[in-house]
């Protein structure tokens, strides 16, 4: 039988914990490269030496928070207790193995109550910036997309409350669009109708946390989430984010994510997403801007019965495209049966001037 190993788990040793860390960690990375005297610049004022008790180091908070989000760990009490245990984590902090790591109850009320709500958004500008200036972006083609993220909230626990519908950012444009047409046609203009009173929905409300949202989607379990929709560049750094609740949708959101992009950087030539974001509007708003949309093939969302895309024909006198039922204002009738209507359609276009463009 061979000897067993010593037990070397109560053995004094003096090592600096600097060996301890590899070499290629990426903390390690991230510490070469960041400063923080501009941190203690920020948050100095919020501080006070001469009274109560001797605060924690801010920055010390702030990695804290990094860690969490770096390597995915889901909650700042599971990250105290990471770094109370993780040499490397002790060794990013600055602390030693034998000093207490700041509770997480510290770190939730600094970020509540004492730093400024700007601050996580100067920080990702900050981080942004270096890279900027050390030329390791490239804006040129931008992808854009959304991740739900489980909210911290009961889905049992929920009220049903009536909300207004909020308008969609594209109905004034719209409205404006539609109002020039019909000025062309010697129609009257369609007004905007401020005194009724907006459209009323249902909304699903946690009693927990409010400002989430019930996402249901396919199979998927139906629970409270947040929505973070993000645009990066090719080599994965975010050059903007939105966060919304969970159950609003990819396009209602991209009009924002799209805005902060293209301010800040107006070389993007094109602009990747997925289907979820594939409507006319993006589209259009995309092709105006100059760029180009990068959107995913997508089946037709019409019924069975309905004409394809492909039955219709371009007719050159009247530049347009005419269905197969004549032309007029299309009925989506199965092929067996616009054939009994098509006389009566096609005697109504004829009867139109050619000038005018006939749209089915």
């Amino acid at each position: 039988m061979e000897k067993h190993a010593e037990d070397a788990r109560r053995k004094a040793m003096v090592i600096d914990i600097d060996m301890l860390v590899p070499k290629d960690h990426l903390l390690r990375k991230i510490e070469k490269v960041m400063d923080y005297d501009w941190l203690y610049e920020r948050l100095n004022p919020l501080y006070n030496d001469k009274v109560g008790r001797p605060g924690t180091d801010p920055v010390v908070l702030i990695k804290m928070v990094l860690i969490q989000h770096l390597f995915g760990i889901p909650s700042l009490r599971q990250t105290w207790r990471e770094c109370d245990v993780n040499v490397a984590y002790r060794w990013f902090l600055g602390y030693d193995l034998l000093e207490h790591i700041p509770h997480f109850a510290t770190v939730s009320y600094a970020f509540c109550n004492r730093f400024p709500a700007e601050l996580s958004v100067e920080i990702f500008d900050h981080i942004l910036n270096k890279a900027l200036n050390n030329r390791m972006v490239d804006p040129s083609v931008v992808f854009i997309d959304g991740t739900h993220i489980k909210a911290s909230a009961n889905k049992k626990k929920f009220q049903k409350e009536q909300v207004n519908k909020a308008a969609k950012v594209y109905d004034e444009v719209l409205r404006k669009e539609v109002n020039e047409e019909r000025a062309k046609l010697g129609k009257k203009e369609i007004e905007d109708k401020d005194d009724d009173e907006p459209p009323k929905g249902e909304k699903t409300v946690s009693t927990t946390d409010p400002d989430c949202g019930m996402f249901v989607k396919g199979e998927h379990e139906r629970q409270f989430a947040y929505e973070a929709h993000t645009a990066c560049e090719r080599h994965g750094f975010v050059l903007a984010v939105e966060v919304t609740p969970g159950n609003i949708h990819d396009s209602v959101a991209w009009d924002a994510v799209y805005d902060s992009v293209c301010s800040r950087f107006p070389e993007a030539e094109a602009l990747a997403m997925d289907a979820g974001y594939k409507t006319p509007w993006i589209a259009r708003k995309i092709l105006r801007d100059g760029r180009i949309p990068v959107l995913p093939y997508t089946r037709r969302h019409t019924k069975k019965y309905a004409f394809k895309p492909w039955d219709y024909q371009y007719n050159e006198a009247l530049d347009c495209m005419v269905c197969p039922a004549g032309g007029a204002a299309a009925p989506h009738y199965h092929r067996q049966k616009w054939k009994t209507h098509l006389p009566q359609y096609a005697e109504r276009m004829y009867e139109l001037p050619l000038q005018r463009k006939m749209r089915c």
